[in-house]
């Protein structure tokens, strides 16, 4: 055989060889392999500090069971991370599915931004299984997000300050009136009188029986209970003016009057309006599951129970279940990728456990939330079944379209009152008057 003929034969045998071993690689072995047939999403989440690595651990985790799926994270602090998400749902650039605070999946699925994932939901879910699906649930009984982990609110209280003053923990059987009543003995001025005694000085409080914050840790739970609150079932109806929002805002007025309750002025002098409790400066607190990491961090003795009752024996927890939304406008492969990974995060016990060791949530999976390692993980509070218990009268914060605009009305409103600035009649004739305008004008054009 001639040079040239041997050349020309080497040539084809080694462009075989190639082909042979091309076929034989593994693509989907882990980073190690390259499969470009792959479906990659885009996967958006607010930034948390320690909670990051996590998620990238989990996401890792979830190519290795799902090597047909890749993912590409984008986050942000969170502020950052929602302007940017409005922006890019705009302009058509959303991620294909991304973690939503709780309070925003109405907006999103009312705006057209979020896919309708009833049939999802119905079809590969036990809900049975999980706490808070129904949070996300629209007024048309729709389906919108998954829950990530949930945020559910209890009775913080600080044991050696109920022990200094001699006064009972709280139990399932307080009211309200009772909160005030033992508020009154642990609210001290500066003179090291209290509430209930002759010469207290509710203008130099030293220690609050309660600090009180805004909607979700402060007045809607109040309202809630005495029978009242703030939309319709509708969602889109106000009923803020109401003969039961009116006895609700009077018990609270009368709580800041008396300096038991902190009001709006009060909070200005912390260095947030969520530090008193972790600070020791008040001896109670309206918290969701997330205040946990604050006390723990700063070894205050404390524990948690239920939310007290009102007047008719009704209770009400504020929940807010952040979860996970897939774009409606995803491409079905991208939109079936991102389903894969929610049943991940929701289904897998594992996932759930590794999430719930950073203590920033109330696991969804309910077998989960309800074992040793959640409930009896030796760090405060010790009573965290209270979380549980609370999701027998558990609601929503009315969330809808428009939430951030009508809180805020609502908030600037009810502040006038608590600052003694209007009356709670007057407080409550204009909140109602500015709220429902919001809704007519986002509604009315739907």
């Amino acid at each position: 055989m001639n040079r040239k003929k041997f050349l020309k034969l080497w040539v084809v045998f080694m462009g075989v060889f190639a082909l042979f071993l091309a076929g034989c690689s593994d693509e989907s072995s882990g980073k190690g392999g390259d499969n470009s047939d792959a479906t990659e999403i885009t996967l958006g989440f607010y930034s948390s500090g320690s909670a990051d690595e996590k998620m990238q651990e989990l996401i890792d985790k979830f190519e290795e069971q799902h090597p047909d799926i890749k993912i590409k994270t984008q986050n942000a602090p969170y502020q950052q991370f929602f302007q940017k998400l409005d922006t890019q749902i705009a302009g058509g650039t959303a991620p294909d599915v991304w973690l939503s605070d709780g309070v925003f999946v109405q907006k999103y699925a009312e705006r057209g931004a979020a896919k309708d994932l009833t049939d999802w939901i119905n079809q590969d879910l036990n809900k049975d299984d999980y706490y808070g699906l129904d949070f996300n649930k629209g007024p048309n009984g729709k389906y919108w997000a998954v829950p990530q982990g949930i945020q559910i609110a209890s009775l913080f209280y600080n044991k050696d300050m109920f022990d200094k003053a001699g006064v009972d923990y709280p139990d399932d059987s307080w009211t309200w009136e009772d909160l005030k009543e033992a508020g009154a003995k642990l609210t001290v001025d500066t003179s090291g009188k209290t509430a209930n005694e002759s010469g207290f000085n509710s203008n130099s409080v030293n220690q609050y029986g309660l600090t009180f914050f805004s909607i979700t840790e402060g007045w809607m739970t109040v309202l809630k209970s005495y029978g009242g609150g703030i939309l319709d079932e509708s969602l889109q109806e106000s009923v803020i003016d109401s003969p039961e929002n009116k006895e609700a805002m009077e018990y609270i007025v009368d709580g800041m009057d008396r300096g038991i309750f902190t009001d709006p002025s009060d909070l200005q002098a912390f260095q947030s309006a969520m530090s008193p409790f972790p600070s020791e400066t008040a001896a109670m607190r309206i918290g969701i599951y997330a205040r946990v990491l604050a006390a723990n961090e700063t070894g205050v003795n404390y524990d948690v129970t239920v939310l007290p009752k009102g007047p008719e024996g009704e209770r009400f927890s504020p929940v807010i279940a952040n979860s996970w939304i897939i774009n409606n406008d995803a491409a079905d492969k991208k939109a079936k990728a991102a389903w894969e990974w929610v049943k991940y995060w929701v289904s897998q016990d594992d996932v759930q456990k590794e999430w719930a060791e950073l203590g920033e949530a109330v696991p969804v999976k309910k077998s989960v939330a309800q074992s040793d390692m959640f409930l009896n993980s030796g760090d405060k509070p010790e009573n965290k079944e209270a979380f549980l218990e609370s999701f027998d009268f558990a609601g929503t914060l009315d969330v809808n379209a428009v939430w951030s605009e009508w809180v805020k009305k609502t908030g600037d409103n009810f502040n006038r009152a608590f600052l003694k600035e209007a009356s709670v009649d007057e407080a409550l004739e204009r909140a109602d008057k500015e709220v429902q305008k919001v809704l007519d004008e986002f509604y009315e054009n739907q």
